[in-house]
């Protein structure tokens, strides 16, 4: 598990890594996916947030990941967004590179 004091500020907009560990039979593993955040919910101990990327042939992933799951490995901002909105739900109807626009923050 992460500890909360080192995970990154992140909100709406950002494109991030999430490194998940995923367990298949007794082996576990560490699968990373990187995507918009589209929103962020709940309070205290039970915090969401939703990732959305475009997969091989366009089709949209998103994932909706537990912020204090033990298997968070880790949180990575590759680049943060300018939303002005807490909720991007608009990019599902996107089609393309335009499905993941989101401006730069200076």
């Amino acid at each position: 598990m992460v500890d909360t004091k080192q995970l990154p500020q992140f909100g709406p907009g950002d494109t991030v890594t999430v490194s998940w560990e995923i367990k298949e039979g007794e082996k576990t593993r560490v699968q990373d996916f990187t995507g918009v955040v589209i929103a962020k919910k709940g309070k205290e101990d039970y915090k969401t947030f939703v990732v959305r990327k475009i997969a091989t042939g366009g089709i949209g992933v998103e994932r909706i990941f537990p912020l204090y799951s033990p298997q968070l490995k880790a949180l990575e901002v590759v680049r943060q967004g300018k939303a002005r909105r807490s909720k991007l739900y608009y990019l599902r109807q996107r089609i393309g590179k335009q499905a993941l626009k989101v401006k730069a923050r200076q």
